[in-house]
């Protein structure tokens, strides 16, 4: 993997292409706290973060990252899960699209990282605006960005010569000072 938004879009395009019911993917940066500021969008939405749980350097500029990929569900709903209510089964989609997320994660691998275990899912706190769960995944990822973006090259047109020559002790010099500093 060269950058990280590589690996934020294939999860991207994997919810997109088979998660039908969801309307909006994007990276976590708490949007459901600031609802009435964000950028408005539809749900059901699907955020995601990284973080970094340890890094291994395996080579030269490149790290083998144990990475946490969070996933946000966030889900609007006025429907009723009470046992018996009218519009138990529309509440209820919210508890299924949780799952055909996990299920499309769970113990697969991608491009840009090797196989993903589920480690947690939590309710989140979203201000009593919607249903937000969050189901954080494990993997690794072969970090290979600062080895592509910033390779060390040689300067061909610098020429070092070394010979035997007098070298002037300290503070003796050949020519005028640089500066007049008046003593």
């Amino acid at each position: 993997m060269v950058y990280w938004s590589e690996l934020y879009r294939e999860i991207a395009e994997r919810i997109t292409a088979n998660l039908k019911h969801v309307k909006w993917v994007d990276l976590w940066h708490d949007q459901v706290s600031y609802l009435t500021e964000e950028l408005p969008f539809p749900t059901p939405a699907v955020f995601i973060g990284f973080n970094t749980a340890g890094t291994d350097d395996t080579g030269k500029k490149v790290q083998q990252c144990s990475t946490q990929i969070d996933m946000y569900l966030f889900y609007e709903t006025f429907s009723d899960t009470y046992s018996g209510s009218y519009n138990q089964e529309q509440a209820l989609e919210f508890l299924e699209e949780l799952t055909r997320l996990h299920a499309l994660f769970h113990g697969k691998s991608g491009v840009n990282c090797s196989a993903m275990r589920r480690t947690d899912m939590n309710r989140e706190e979203s201000g009593g605006a919607g249903n937000l769960y969050r189901i954080s995944f494990e993997c690794l990822v072969t970090d290979y960005s600062a080895q592509e973006l910033f390779a060390e090259l040689e300067n061909p047109d610098v020429e070092l010569v070394v010979g035997d020559e007098d070298i002037p002790p300290a503070g003796v010099a050949d020519e005028e000072p640089m500066f007049d500093t008046g003593q």
